[in-house]
């Protein structure tokens, strides 16, 4: 997963019913964003959408009820999701015969560089599993492929991971924290109020103008700081301004105690033991100053 970590990522796999054809793609988490976003890559390499989904209580789909974000996301591929009830393993029988047989036909014997790496080598395989004589149906699962996609719907243009961008206003550590891991933003977005985009591939911040204030790929390591050097650069390029500032301020507050000298002028220095009546620190205090 990079950064020193290993990990077992969810795979999100997705069977037709009529012919059995199969897509898979491994994400970075089982939440909503990432499982809608998954959903969305996928059909968009079927350029179809079927009128069902079936789905277990995954939570990030929902348990007993929908989720409002897989809600709308039904509500824009126009279908039904059907959520089954719990102990109930056959409701979903075809997408468990297919993840054992990705345990047992696709796994053995790899190995893997990373999530990309994997996705590469599951989608090489699964165009060659696809072209398997099925024993279930009799066929190979892309003879009956044009018949199931010409019974579908069409996939809508709207890319639904847009819906739900997150705003902030942008801290003066110019960081965002997506999922576990913090990202850079440039920082003259500092104070403003951004829009931020994430997916399974990038991480995205704009401005109200529209300004591209962060781009990083999305990382799969927990726990990570993820720095852009142009940002870094950036920022210390502002701090170094600032302690100039602030010195400039300093000099120009004791140039202006010196003038005052210079002209004669006494300024009244306060005896240091006056606070410490002022707060009852000291026996005589009541909370004012003896004068």
């Amino acid at each position: 997963l990079g950064y020193g970590q290993t990990g077992r990522p969810p795979v999100l796999v997705m069977v037709a019913g009529y012919s059995r054809m199969i897509t898979a793609r491994m994400l970075p988490s089982r939440t909503t964003a990432d499982l809608i976003d998954g959903h969305w890559r996928l059909l968009s390499g079927w350029q179809a959408v079927p009128k069902m989904l079936v789905w277990d209580n995954e939570s990030g789909v929902g348990q007993g009820k929908l989720t409002s974000e897989f809600a709308g996301f039904a509500g824009l591929l126009a279908i039904r999701i059907r959520l089954c009830r719990p102990r109930d393993p056959e409701a979903k029988g075809l997408v468990e015969r297919v993840n054992g047989y990705l345990e047992t036909s696709f796994l053995p014997g790899r190995t893997f560089a990373g999530p990309s790496d994997f996705n590469t080598q599951l989608t090489a395989w699964l165009q060659i599993a696809n072209r398997r004589h099925h024993r279930t149906i009799g066929c190979r699962p892309a003879e009956r492929w044009e018949a199931d996609r010409g019974a579908m719907l069409t996939l809508p243009p709207v890319a639904p991971p847009h819906w739900w961008p997150q705003s902030i206003r942008l801290g003066r550590d110019h960081y965002i924290r997506v999922d576990t891991c913090d990202y850079s933003v440039h920082p003259r977005a500092i104070g403003q109020q951004i829009t931020i985009r994430a997916d399974t591939e990038e991480i995205t911040a704009t401005t109200r103008t529209g300004e591209t204030v962060a781009r990083h790929a999305r990382c799969w390591a927990r726990h990570q700081t993820i720095t852009d050097p142009e940002h870094a650069a950036a920022a210390e390029t502002l701090r170094g301004q600032a302690i100039h500032q602030r010195a400039s301020r300093a000099q120009a507050r004791g140039l202006t105690a010196l003038a005052l000298e210079d002209l004669g002028i006494e300024v009244e220095q306060r005896q240091l033991g006056s606070y410490d009546r002022i707060f009852t620190l000291i026996e005589g205090g009541a909370g004012k100053e003896d004068t």
